[in-house]
């Protein structure tokens, strides 16, 4: 079953190159990028499977975690954030 995960990062090592992350993250079936430290992805995955697909892209030093969103979600984000997250995100 697919599922909504928030990839949520602070990434510590000033002037690495991050484009393998952003890459590894967008192997996922479907993804959206709101915010800058932020990703949404759908997919059939566990947090755990996105955490062993995505760690080889990071440094020791960052920060990462992989929550499962449900549709029970409140902020503000553009009109077609919303329209992704109600089309893919799971009633609690």
């Amino acid at each position: 079953m697919h599922k909504v995960y928030a990839i949520n990062y602070d990434l510590k090592a000033p002037g690495r190159n991050y484009a393998p992350l952003y890459e590894a993250i967008k192997k996922s079936p479907k993804w959206w990028h709101y915010l800058e430290s932020t990703w949404l992805v759908y997919s059939e995955e566990s947090a755990k499977q996105i955490w062993d697909r995505l760690s080889p892209n990071i440094d020791k030093n960052d920060l990462l975690l992989i929550i499962e969103v449900r549709s029970n979600c409140w902020g503000i984000l553009p009109k077609e954030a919303w329209g992704w997250i109600s089309q893919h995100a799971q009633a609690p």
